[in-house]
């Protein structure tokens, strides 16, 4: 039975253990199919709308060509259409709903996607809002399993450094609570995780909240961190929150510190580790940060292949997400037992 079929995506949690694990499975074989180029076509004349009122590269990307090399239509749907504006939200979704198979959202506000799932019938996808990007948490467990395929998630400690308030830290935490990941956030106290944490004594006991450098990259396997600066964030809250965050910086001397020769580091994309950005070379001149904002360009280098993986394996995972959302049967028993 595929319990994943027609259902709403908007946060890990709506996720089971058993499910996540069945997706990681599946985009693990579709992976391998694509790199083998034997894609099959599960979602051929399938129908999906992409409702992006936000900027996106590798989400909005790997939504179009997972649908494309799965055979599917897609619709890119800006912010030119009249979603809350000249007609409602519960409207639109109603009209869209008759034309497309999947929807996937990316807003600022979470209270709309709730909206848009409680008046369709037919799946929703979190493509990020300001308080959850799932999409980009499947990848990162993808790449975090795929690189250490001997080891057990549950025996796995991961680092999260920086503003461990954003969207990506939350989703991590979710995860991390339903996967049993050893989960450190890195972090000044005013940028700790607000959601709230299982009593479960096991899984509590996996989560550690610290300002302490050395206590919280010691012995990891994964160090991850974002860009300091999430978007539509006000520029008068930069300079308080990168005064605080600069002793965070991924450099050489904290990943000596997690005295572990074999420590792997993470980045979900766009990062700020050089100039050649408008907002990069901006914040770095005014906040005299040399060599990379929240990861030195020298780090992020000698990484980059593990991090440019994780953004390519968010295609995997998406493709395996709309697959098992939108058909019911599929013919492959390993995959859904």
């Amino acid at each position: 039975m595929n319990s994943l079929y027609n259902k709403h995506i908007l946060k890990i949690s709506d996720l089971t253990k058993k499910e996540i694990k069945k997706i990681i499975k599946f985009a693990s074989v579709l992976k391998k199919n694509r790199n083998n180029k034997q894609e099959i076509q599960y979602l051929k004349n399938k129908k999906i709308a992409l409702i992006f009122e936000q900027k996106s590269t590798r989400t909005r990307c790997s939504f179009e060509v997972a649908a494309i090399e799965q055979g599917a239509y897609v619709s890119y749907l800006g912010s030119d259409i009249h979603l809350g504006y000249k007609e409602s939200i519960t409207d639109t979704i109603k009209v869209l709903e008759r034309l497309y198979d999947g929807i996937a959202y990316r807003g600022s506000n979470h209270k709309y996607i709730k909206i848009i799932s409680q008046n369709s019938q037919i799946p929703i996808w979190n493509a990020l809002t300001q308080k959850y990007h799932p999409t980009q948490i499947l990848a990162d467990i993808f790449t975090i399993i795929e690189c250490m395929p001997n080891k057990s998630i549950e025996n796995i400690i991961c680092t999260y450094v920086g503003d461990a308030s954003n969207n990506i830290a939350k989703t991590l935490l979710e995860i991390a609570q339903i996967m049993k990941l050893k989960l450190r956030f890195l972090a000044p106290k005013k940028y700790w995780p607000k959601l709230p944490i299982s009593n479960n004594k096991n899984i509590k006991n996996n989560i550690m909240c610290t300002e302490n450098i050395k206590k919280g990259v010691e012995l990891s396997d994964f160090i991850y961190t974002d860009a300091w600066i999430s978007m539509g964030e006000d520029p008068s809250t930069w300079e308080e929150k990168i005064q605080l965050l600069k002793k965070y910086q991924i450099n050489e001397e904290m990943i000596q510190l997690s005295k572990n020769k074999n420590i792997k580091i993470l980045h979900c994309l766009p990062s700020l580790h050089d100039s050649n950005t408008i907002l990069g070379k901006k914040i770095s001149k005014k906040y005299k940060l040399n060599n990379g904002i929240e990861i030195t360009n020298t780090v992020f280098k000698k990484y980059q292949d593990i991090i440019f993986t994780q953004s390519e394996n968010k295609l995997h995972t998406i493709k395996a997400l709309m697959i098992l959302n939108l058909i019911q049967n599929i013919n492959n028993k390993s995959i859904l037992s």
